[in-house]
């Protein structure tokens, strides 16, 4: 209706997500602010090699994928389709970033001839990363492309939903065991006298709980989902009769 007031997000819903940019952006500050101060910095080509590893995760996994869950929270009432888009785009970007950063630890550790997939942090990030990219490709299949069925798309919708959440945190949880085991390998003997290596790499760990925190609370607030617009209410039941040979009414035909 003409003269209509725009639509508005809930209460308390802007202040959460900005909250959550401002953690994001901090942890990130923080990775390259420990990674430049106490581990020389980043370069490819290098013995700093190894450091690309743990930003890129960080970035990848963690903030990109975390931006990426937001993403039909803080764009409420843009077409569906977009929305869509914008979600995967981000996954996939978090997924390149990611690869390069894994690429660059099984390079570094080639060239310094240290053992690869070995410990606990590797075997979880590894699953991680396979397991976030399987869910990218199924999403993919079934969200984007036309081919899986209305009803196919929605048994499908709430695992897509629950292994979403599920690997972000295992991500976060993947991190924060490297950084504890980058701390054990780097300054074991001092970690526990309380150095400002120590301290800072902490404090990298305790943004990043914060940051899954709140983000897993503007997931779970059941008050905050996007709602469905008319006209995707009328497209969808659209959709339904082309792949399931019912009518808008539910009668077959």
């Amino acid at each position: 209706m003409d003269g209509a007031p725009p639509p508005t997000s809930p209460a308390g819903l802007s202040a959460y997500v900005a909250v959550s940019q401002l953690l994001g952006l901090t942890l990130l500050a923080t990775t390259g602010a420990w990674l430049g101060r106490y581990q020389g910095g980043v370069a490819w080509h290098s013995p700093l090699q190894f450091n690309v590893h743990p930003l890129c995760m960080v970035l990848g996994m963690v903030f990109l994928q975390g931006d990426a869950l937001l993403v039909y929270r803080v764009f409420r009432h843009e077409a569906k389709r977009s929305t869509k888009v914008l979600h995967a785009l981000l996954h996939g970007l978090a997924l390149v970033i990611a690869l390069v950063g894994i690429v660059a630890v099984f390079e570094s550790h080639r060239t310094k001839g240290t053992p690869n997939m070995y410990s606990l942090h590797s075997w979880c990030g590894m699953a991680a990363f396979v397991l976030y990219l399987l869910q990218w490709l199924l999403g993919c299949g079934f969200f984007l492309l036309p081919s899986a069925s209305f009803s196919l798309r929605g048994r499908y919708k709430p695992q897509h939903v629950f292994f979403g959440i599920t690997l972000f945190a295992l991500s976060i949880a993947t991190c924060l065991l490297g950084i504890t085991e980058m701390l054990l390998f780097n300054i074991r003997d001092s970690y526990s006298h309380f150095v400002p290596e120590g301290i800072l790499a902490n404090t990298l760990g305790m943004l990043l709980l914060a940051f899954g925190l709140v983000v897993g609370y503007v997931l779970t607030r059941d008050d905050w989902k996007r709602p469905p617009l008319a006209e995707e209410l009328a497209l969808s039941m659209d959709f339904k009769t082309l792949t399931e040979g019912e009518s808008p009414g539910g009668s077959s035909q």
